[in-house]
């Protein structure tokens, strides 16, 4: 690099003078440390975490205020036992504050975090308040916390007041119950969120959660949403891949573009989850996907690599500075009923994260979410465990043809498979192009066999959408994940260094690319249909058995009338047959239907098409 250091300048004035002034940088990479009318603060080296500094000392209540901050230009000037992210496939350091920066100021003493842990069984809430007294005294005072409906100031709940002492410089944390009659559940369809506020006298805190409870089970090897079980369908988000973008200008702090990235796009695919996958998002994607009803994954910045980088490539990391981390990781995001489950990594193995740093943390999350260890064994007995079999790595790379005929059944011989646990398969395909229609450096040898030398843009685009709407119909067809989430949504796109991309035409405008956004929508409907043929060919004037898997993800029956047709280039319909479908609340079925195959020949489209009595349709769809 050409420097070492970043600097930023901001000048402000405040109204009012209080006891304690705190100044919060949400997230800055790689570490920050902070001036104030020139006398310095502190440095927080972590690149993921808040920063959080007391300034009390040093403001200016009646003048103007200079802060100064200094970031990292890359993480060569971090301690070797700091992480400053781990991903092989990223091509440019990213640095600077990427996340909100602002000051609170209150009276001692000071609410220094809340905690909000739902309890689904007696409708009610575990709220853990930590507390610091700044002054040089004792500090005697009433702690009060109401509950209030998010975008209502009805008061549903409070707690009994509570009086404490807190003498100079003492931190305490608080534990209470409060009872919510009649709480009314978050749920992805309906993602409704409460307020508490919280009062000491000297400072309040407003801490907006959602009724909630996700939890794995290894017997069944399904996830359960509020009790029930719930099939996870969704795509992953590497947003400091896209940090590298040559587009992504200031858009992931764009409200607007983000809510369509978050809220709009993943109803039109039928998406209810993602993984924020390798790097944290700013705070308000959080706040937006609470509301949006989206279950996150949530991915600490950690992938080591695997034995293909080579052992000088292996990362190593500090126990002692991870749990640290990791502590401040999960303080930040506690709150957000949209984050379901701590990821700890990404394809890593490492024994540590087993044996010390999940240990070590795990009872900081009063809600005892899952965790998931990605290649390490799983830690707890229904931790979930992530699967990444992909379809086209080795032909990409110049080996045997892959043909999809082999996915007839899955071998279930993977190494998530071995362990028994519920699985979670967030990557998959290997079918990566760059937004223009060029392959990745991955794929660069994959698509000469599979279309030729001479195959353009379009083909390609259209040859991806078509095989990875397949290979999802296919692994929801069979039912052994508890969650299905393609790689990837958002992420850089680089027709020269780029190893993976999006499929975004337009990303500045979100739009996706249209064989994209037709073919895996179909694929990721709740109502999910699987034409289990592979064959390139049918014989002209024979009867052929076609076996259609159809899955239901609604917990409600599904009926009406499943239709396989053949339609040529132009679209006219030359052949069809129809019978009706019934599919239990949650329940998958198989349905064998005898198509006759018409005197014909050329190229044509094999639809099998699912259309339900209360309206809407599902569609697969094979070449022959």
């Amino acid at each position: 690099q050409d420097r070492n250091w970043f600097w930023y300048h901001r000048s402000f004035k405040l109204a009012g003078k209080r006891n304690v002034a705190v100044l919060h940088i949400n997230k800055a990479q790689f570490g920050a440390a902070v001036w104030l009318n020139g006398k310095k603060i502190g440095e927080h080296l972590p690149c993921f975490t808040a920063a959080i500094f007391d300034v009390s000392d040093a403001v200016r209540w009646d003048g103007p205020n200079d802060l100064t901050v200094r970031v990292g230009a890359h993480p060569g000037v971090l301690p070797k036992t700091v992480s400053g992210g781990t991903d092989f496939e990223k091509n440019r350091w990213t640095p600077g504050i990427y996340d909100s920066v602002f000051l609170t100021l209150s009276d001692n003493p000071v609410i220094t975090t809340v905690q909000v842990a739902p309890q689904l069984d007696t409708s009610s809430i575990v709220v853990q308040t930590k507390l610091h007294n700044f002054g040089g005294a004792a500090s005697t005072f009433t702690l009060s916390h109401k509950i209030h409906p998010w975008k209502s100031d009805s008061v549903v709940a409070s707690s009994q007041a509570q009086k404490i002492s807190l003498k100079p410089g003492e931190d305490r944390a608080i534990t209470q119950t409060i009872r919510i009659p009649n709480a009314k559940l978050w749920w992805p369809e309906d993602p409704n969120l409460y307020v508490l506020e919280t009062s000491t006298g000297g400072d309040s805190a407003s801490t907006r959660f959602g009724m909630r409870e996700l939890r794995f089970d290894t017997p069944t090897k399904r996830a359960y949403l509020n009790g029930r079980v719930y099939f996870m369908r969704g795509s992953n988000i590497t947003l400091h891949r896209f940090f590298e973008d040559p587009k992504s200008g200031t858009l992931p702090w764009n409200e607007q573009w983000v809510r369509k990235l978050l809220v709009e796009i993943p109803k039109q695919m039928h998406w209810n989850s993602f993984r924020f996958c390798i790097g944290p998002v700013p705070d308000k994607w959080l706040d937006i996907a609470d509301e949006a009803g989206l279950l996150i994954q949530n991915e600490y910045f950690v992938w080591t690599g695997q034995n293909w980088h080579g052992p000088e490539n292996q990362v190593k990391f500090n126990a002692d500075e991870m749990i640290q981390e990791y502590s401040e990781w999960m303080r930040d995001n506690s709150n957000h009923p949209s984050v379901v489950v701590w990821d700890a990594n990404n394809e890593t193995w490492d024994p540590m994260f087993g044996e010390k740093i999940i240990p070590a943390v795990r009872g900081l999350d009063l809600s005892n979410r899952p965790w998931e260890n990605s290649y390490n064994p799983p830690v707890g007995a229904d931790d979930p465990v992530e699967d990444h079999p992909y379809e086209f790595p080795d032909m990409a790379a110049g080996g045997p043809e892959f043909s999809m005929t082999s996915l007839e059944k899955p071998g279930g011989k993977g190494q998530a498979a071995m362990t028994g646990h519920a699985m979670i398969l967030n990557e998959y395909g290997w079918l990566w192009l760059n937004r223009d229609g060029s392959p990745t450096r991955l794929t660069e040898k994959l698509y000469p066999r599979l279309l030729g030398e001479n195959a353009t843009a379009q083909d390609r685009l259209a040859m991806n959408a078509y095989l990875l709407a397949g290979i999802t119909e296919y692994w929801r067809a069979y039912r052994q994940y508890a969650g299905i989430l393609h790689f990837v949504y958002l992420t850089s796109s680089d027709p020269l260094l780029g190893y993976t991309s999006d499929s975004f035409a337009d990303v500045e405008k979100l739009e996706l690319n249209p064989y994209f956004r037709d073919y895996v929508s179909n694929a990721f409907a709740p109502l999910g249909v699987y034409l289990s043929f592979w064959q390139p060919t049918l014989t002209a004037g024979n009867t052929q058995s076609l076996p259609v898997m159809m899955v239901n993800d609604e917990p409600h029956p599904a009926e009406g009338t499943l239709t396989i047709a053949l339609e040529a280039a132009n679209g006219e319909q030359v052949e069809h047959t129809t019978t009706r479908f019934s599919l239990a609340p949650l329940g998958q079925q198989t349905y064998y239907l005898d198509f006759p195959v018409p005197q014909t020949t050329g190229q044509f489209l094999l639809k099998a098409v699912a259309e339900g009595q209360s309206g809407g349709s599902t569609v697969s769809r094979r070449r022959v």
